[in-house]
């Protein structure tokens, strides 16, 4: 029995929220490895819809252990506010079946601010964050001056730590000609957000590797999409942590031994929110409808999601980067109806063919897709749950995917709907 990981294959926004959850039956315990509330997940559970941003998936679950590992970087008011929000719908999340790493990095009102100033202060540095403090927490993190869990544990000590904080960020702010900050309203700010989180804090590598020893199963939950990986995505159109399957171990505190199973969660045609370079997307009627019917709204932020054809080449890179055993193919529905649907199977990039995404920001704007066109099918695939259910056009295009990218679909989502899902192999038995 292997442990499993899950990541998006793609931009995020894949449906890993119905195939985490799916899985999360199957677990003992789920883990998130990095990111932070600028990702969401939605969980549709009979008629209950659960919108989650930083808590893992399993807290939906009785009987399942939620952890949020170090890699990830928490803003403790939202996580106290998340907390509160899945209480108020019913869902029990106690000390005992969620813990939080006590050396994860704290977000605080100095990063959601200096995420916010970055992103409106030029057209041509824009990212597309959520300007949620995410990247300039991590910055704190690499640059060692970053506050984190544990230190709310001992608040008399933090005197020290926030001035080694603020000699960096209140030179930026003189820089924006905005006020410095005080050591007191950071002060203020971390001790009101202790007795909210410190119950659930915890040193889970401990705890998780008392689990691996026990031979329970852990579901690893990652957050956004490979190509949103700060080392091997569209760099800088990026997010601010690493997105790969490699990231489970690290981000956990775990050996890379305790890594299964990778299961990559792609969508049967793709999407992007924010900025930065999409070769295949559309901007015409196709698009919209892509967007229409596959209801492409930002979980976190509502923004619509730029869609487009299926990028072969990218998913067979990222499937190489993260070692991924098996893809999950969501949203095959959205292209019910159409007569033909393209994938990208090449790019050209100044008069040549290239069979990889580059990795020059120049070289990924210049690059122009090469499509295949596969004949589209008039039935329906939606709450399909067996590959009978198909029309034999729509399993010819899955089986072309498969070719294409070099990687098995071992699972076809056909709805949100967790039980409308087709599945060849069980990652927790493969």
């Amino acid at each position: 029995m292997a442990n499993v990981v899950v990541v998006g294959a793609q931009w995020g926004d894949e449906g890993k929220g119905k195939i985490v959850d799916w899985l999360s039956e199957k677990a003992d315990v789920v883990v998130r490895f990095q990111g932070g509330h600028n990702a969401g997940h939605t969980l549709v559970i009979g008629e209950n819809v659960y919108k989650l941003s930083l808590l893992p998936s399993g807290v939906v679950r009785p009987d399942k252990l939620s952890i949020i590992g170090n890699g990830v970087v928490v803003d403790p008011h939202a996580l106290a506010s998340e907390i509160e929000k899945l209480k108020g719908q019913g869902v029990a999340i106690t000390p005992e079946n969620l813990k939080v790493a006590d050396n994860a990095t704290l977000i605080l009102s100095v990063h959601r601010e200096l995420d916010a100033l970055r992103e409106g202060s030029n057209e041509g540095t824009r990212i597309g964050t959520t300007k949620r403090g995410i990247g300039p927490a991590y910055e704190d993190k690499v640059g060692r001056r970053a506050i984190r869990l544990r230190d709310l544990a001992n608040l008399p000590t933090l005197g020290p730590k926030i001035d080694r904080l603020l000699s960096h960020h209140n030179a930026l702010r003189r820089g924006f000609g905005l006020e410095e900050l005080t050591r007191e309203s950071i002060y203020e700010e971390l001790a009101s957000a202790a007795p909210k989180v410190l119950p659930y804090v915890e040193a889970v590598w401990e705890i998780l590797d008392e689990r691996v020893r026990a031979g329970q199963r852990i579901l690893f939950e990652g957050a956004q999409g490979a190509l949103l990986d700060v080392d091997h995505g569209t760099y800088p159109f990026v997010t601010s942590s690493n997105t790969t399957a490699g990231q489970a171990a690290t981000g956990s505190g775990l050996g890379p031994r305790a890594v299964g199973y990778v299961l990559g969660i792609a969508k049967a045609y793709t999407t992007r929110v924010g900025e930065g370079p999409f070769p295949t997307e559309l901007t015409d009627e196709i698009g919209r409808r892509l967007g229409e019917r596959g209801h492409e709204f930002g979980t976190v932020t509502g923004r619509p999601r730029r869609c487009g054809w299926l990028d072969a080449v990218a998913l067979r890179q990222t499937a190489r980067i993260s070692g991924i055993d098996g893809i999950a193919l969501t949203k095959l529905d959205v292209l019910d109806g159409l007569s033909e649907i393209k994938v990208c199977v090449g790019y050209e990039l100044d008069g040549q063919t290239i069979n990889r995404l580059p990795a020059s920001q120049g070289a990924q704007s210049r690059i122009r897709p090469i499509y295949e066109t596969i004949e589209g099918w008039s039935g329906t695939t939606a709450g399909a749950r067996s590959w009978g259910a198909l029309p034999a056009q729509a399993v010819k295009y899955v089986r072309r995917v498969e070719e294409l990218i070099g990687c098995p679909i071992t699972l076809v989502s056909t709805s949100p709907e967790r039980e409308d899902t087709i599945l060849v192999a069980d990652p927790f038995e493969d």
